[in-house]
């Protein structure tokens, strides 16, 4: 019978394990100056390395004058449509917007009604969540990250599928639209277990209705009393269509590519970008701005002095305040400079949503980070492009004036960009691609095997 260790002796084997890891796997710095490499994937201009080609999503954000990168302000295209133009279609008629952007990213073009009104019956259709599930994949084992209980449950519907592995367009495409009828129910009843088991809350879990909007789903799912505002449920099917497509480039899609051009399962492929999303410098960020505000409202006094807030923001970014990490969570990004349409865009209906909720002063002091941000940043460092709010700068105020829980925020991030993922997986299937498979240089001495007595 082997005896157990203690929990000593464990703690020195990892600390010193930890140490011997940690030193042999760093690189010096210079060798990536020296072999050209694209860290990030991105030149020292900032400009992405080019890696493949999308009909999806189009993000633009400089034009190119006499071979110099010219700022200008960010667009953000579905399909070659500018999301402005989308946004103000279904506004201005008064309805969700979200499943018809989820149309557009899947098939290519705007549905009229008639398709719409199928396109909706089917995700319907799709909402129910196999027999028990709930219970035994997600009561049985709730955990204290939704975006893990997410990810395991994705990878737990594939023993409910009848064709896991069959990758023709049609099997994909039903998984897909499965997951993203599923996807709403999998996040807040992952919630609900997880204020019930860890919070000691009451649990409520509350079925979806087939007549409801995602969006209106969602809060319906959500609060126990099931009740909501229609500005509350458009803002948040507003938040989704902004969130639900970002170009083949960013991170998670990115890795859906990836994973996709391996061969494997659909449900393998949204465990991969779920994980990548869950990461704070992608997905996760939102509930960073909303905990780095809390912090700067305990510690200004006055929201409307700039001055103090630009003492803040400088102890920010030297390590002075908050996590010390030496970020202003929500400025910057990885290809907007001027702006990120999505922040213009949630910004504006924000204020709306702000005024009913009497948040109005809360807002104003999120308008003066957003414009001291950049300053002091530019002050501060040395950048190669400006910077700007971001999408998650807004959208995490957005779910906080909503009541959405903070450990909601990056799940809904995920009910969103499943529809994207799913799109990318499509267009990988479909063009048939070569495994991605980037080349790394071996940086490593050589060296000869020496036998254990001679160590």
């Amino acid at each position: 019978m082997q005896i157990k260790t203690s929990p000593e002796f464990e703690q020195k084997m990892l600390a010193s394990f930890s140490g011997m890891a940690e030193i042999n796997s760093k690189i010096d710095t210079e060798l990536f100056s020296k072999y050209n490499v694209k860290r990030g994937l991105r030149d020292i201009d900032g400009r992405g390395v080019l890696v493949g080609l999308t009909e999806i999503g189009e993000v633009h954000s400089y034009i190119v004058d006499e071979n110099e990168m010219v700022p200008v302000p960010g667009r953000l295209m579905f399909r070659g449509i500018d999301i402005n133009a989308i946004v103000n279609g279904f506004l201005a008629e008064d309805r969700f917007g979200f499943e018809e952007t989820c149309y557009l990213l899947l098939f290519g073009n705007l549905p009229d009604q008639k398709e719409l009104d199928d396109f909706l019956q089917l995700l319907s259709d799709y909402q129910r969540l196999p027999e028990y599930f709930a219970r035994d994949m997600i009561l049985r084992a709730p955990s204290k990250d939704i975006m893990n209980l997410l990810s395991r449950t994705v990878l737990a519907l594939y023993s409910f599928d009848e064709e896991p592995d069959n990758t023709s367009v049609e099997n994909v495409l039903r998984q897909c639209l499965h997951l993203i009828a599923w996807f709403p129910s999998l996040a807040v009843y992952a919630y609900q277990a997880f204020t019930h088991y860890f919070d000691d809350n009451s649990l409520v879990l509350h079925s979806p209705r087939r007549d409801l909007s995602i969006a209106e789903n969602i809060l319906h799912m959500l609060r126990a009393n099931n009740s909501y505002t229609k500005l509350e449920a458009k803002l948040l099917d507003l938040a989704l269509v902004l969130h639900a497509e970002h170009g083949g480039g960013n991170n998670s899609s990115f890795v859906t590519h990836v994973v996709t051009s391996s061969g494997t399962d659909t449900y393998a492929v949204i465990a991969a970008a779920l994980g990548s999303l869950k990461g704070p410098r992608h997905g996760g960020a939102n509930h960073k701005v909303v905990q780095m505000f809390e912090d700067i409202k305990q510690n200004i006094s006055n929201w409307e002095d700039e001055e103090q807030i630009r003492v803040y923001l400088m102890k920010l970014l030297n390590n002075q305040a908050f996590d010390k990490k030496g970020l202003i969570y929500g400025i910057g990004h990885a290809v907007y400079s001027i702006s990120d349409p999505r922040a213009v865009i949630l910004k504006e209906h924000a204020a709306e949503l702000a005024k009913e909720k009497g948040l109005e002063d809360e807002f104003m002091l999120y308008t003066r980070v957003e414009k001291l941000a950049p300053q002091v940043i530019g002050e501060l460092r040395q950048m190669y492009k400006g910077v700007s709010a971001n999408v998650d700068f807004y959208s995490g105020f957005v779910y906080r004036m909503l009541d959405i829980p903070p450990e909601l925020f990056t799940p809904l991030f995920a009910v969103s960009r499943i529809v994207g993922w799913s799109a990318h997986r499509i267009e990988e299937i479909v063009n048939d691609g070569k495994i991605l498979r980037p080349a790394y240089k071996s940086v490593s001495n050589q060296r000869k095997y020496i036998v254990m007595d001679e160590r």
